[in-house]
């Protein structure tokens, strides 16, 4: 008896550009969602091309996380000022992935509690998170030659500002991606590893063969005059090295960091207040004391201490003030030294 092909059905989301067409074109990737408020309504996630003639294209995202906030700042600026003029080549802007977890300022959507970056491949008849993963999985990534999404902390975690990669079977494929990060010339440049990868947009990308570059820049909920910097001066240096933006990237010192093992990340094991003991940026030891949590029952209780399990620099920490067993309380990455 032969088994049944399931037949894959066409994505829901439709595009108003056309994504063949030179020039700027602004619109909207639109997903039909029935509601309570609106029968006939849609999701309407904004996005812009650019494109003149034949040449590489560039897929940059923003919002993946709707609380993170550079790279949507960085993004709906590039794609209010790029020039076509200025293209060789196509760059594909959607500022804002999970657009209804953006609207809402949250980490994951409040319509299905998606989480996108958790999503991937998606479903065409899925939930709407996973229809818009489903877009961009079998639309977007594949017409991308490079990849750039930014991420920061979001509500609960603070980040030094970095971009980042990730080892890969591929070599080659690695060092383009790392290359890529160079080239974005973040204040750290990050060799990163995942707590889990499965569903991830990025292993989605280099799946593919993509060059992948991603970022973590700060945290705690907002964004600053530094970081929004830091995304804008790298999103088009990325389009620089990918030579669809004439000229060199305007590259600054970047201070190159890795995560060796699971052994950079601390969770918590307690409920309570924290103590930050070191600060972003600081250097530890192997067996420093990182952070304390202070059982907030009743006073007279001593601390939970928690340290460092390698040397390294503290690289990213919980950000609210009260933490939740479970939650992840401070990221040590190893320093690269250089020659």
């Amino acid at each position: 008896m032969n088994a049944v092909t399931p037949i894959k059905r066409p994505s829901p989301v439709t595009a108003s550009v056309d994504f063949d067409a030179d020039g700027v074109q602004h619109g909207f990737l639109r997903l039909p969602y029935s509601r309570d408020d609106s029968a006939w309504g849609s999701v309407m996630i904004p996005i812009t091309t650019v494109k003149r003639g034949e040449g590489p294209t560039a897929l940059l995202t923003g919002g993946n996380h709707g609380d993170e906030y550079e790279g949507p700042v960085a993004l709906f600026d590039l794609a209010r000022t790029l020039d076509a003029q200025a293209v060789q080549g196509r760059v594909i802007i959607v500022p804002a992935m999970n657009y209804p977890a953006f609207r809402a300022g949250t980490r994951t959507s409040p319509i299905d509690r998606g989480n996108l970056n958790r999503s991937f491949p998606g479903r065409p008849d899925g939930t709407v998170t996973e229809k818009i993963a489903d877009y961009f999985q079998r639309i977007l990534l594949p017409m991308a030659d490079i990849v750039l999404d930014f991420h920061s902390g979001g509500r609960t975690l603070d980040f030094l500002p970095y971009a980042a990669a990730h080892a890969l079977p591929d070599k080659e494929q690695e060092r383009r991606c790392f290359d890529a990060v160079a080239a974005f010339s973040a204040p750290y440049s990050m060799r990163m590893i995942e707590i889990d990868a499965v569903g991830m947009y990025d292993s989605a990308a280099e799946e593919m063969g993509k060059v992948f570059v991603t970022t973590e820049l700060s945290g705690g909920g907002t964004s600053s005059a530094r970081t929004v910097g830091i995304a804008k001066r790298g999103a088009m240096n990325v389009l620089k090295h990918a030579g669809i933006v004439a000229g060199s990237p305007e590259t600054g010192p970047t201070r190159w960091l890795d995560m060796p093992s699971g052994e950079c990340f601390r969770f918590a094991e307690d409920d309570g207040l924290v103590e930050p003991v070191v600060d972003l940026g600081d250097r530890v030891r192997e067996g420093d004391v990182i952070a304390r949590i202070h059982p907030v029952g009743r006073t007279g209780q001593a601390p939970s201490e928690y340290r460092a399990a390698l040397d390294g620099i503290l690289a990213a920490r919980h950000f609210p003030g009260l933490v939740k067993t479970g939650d992840c309380l401070a990221v040590v990455a190893t320093v690269e030294e250089a020659n």
